[in-house]
């Protein structure tokens, strides 16, 4: 069930997604918890190797977006509602892991957070957010 879980989200993930060198690697359906990777290149970079914000915070969104996916196969839609980034230090072009989790879920409404680490291990940024969530009827 998870490794479905997982090939299903890696096949049905956005382009852009693919364009950042995005791989879905773990989830945990019972506890709201997504892993992905990342290979980002100098084309997101500006300073010769850092990474824009705006491409840390969607690596953030995304994976707290598809904790939401890994629990619900049917979903309809995922809309951010609000969001806080917190960079720690520059995330510089190279591998990524990021780590996203369901804090709590009701019926419309998740509250979600996320971490971001460089391939050294270092917690580059962070991440919460309240997304509305569309199930079908």
């Amino acid at each position: 069930m998870k490794q479905e879980t997982i090939n299903r989200l890696n096949e049905h993930k956005l382009q852009f997604l693919t364009d950042m060198g995005c791989l879905i690697k773990d989830v945990d359906s019972e506890k709201g918890i997504c892993e992905m990777e990342f290979n980002i290149s100098k084309r997101y970079c500006h300073s010769v190797d850092i990474i824009q914000g705006g491409f840390v915070t969607t690596m953030l969104d995304a994976v707290t977006s598809h904790a939401v996916f890994a629990v619900h196969a049917n979903l309809r839609a995922l809309s951010t509602l609000e969001v806080k980034v917190m960079f720690y230090e520059a995330s510089r072009a190279g591998k990524f892991k990021a780590i996203g989790r369901i804090d709590r879920m009701g019926r419309s409404i998740a509250f979600l957070s996320g971490d971001l680490y460089n391939d050294a291990g270092q917690r580059t940024a962070s991440i919460t957010s309240t997304a509305k969530i569309s199930l079908p009827k």
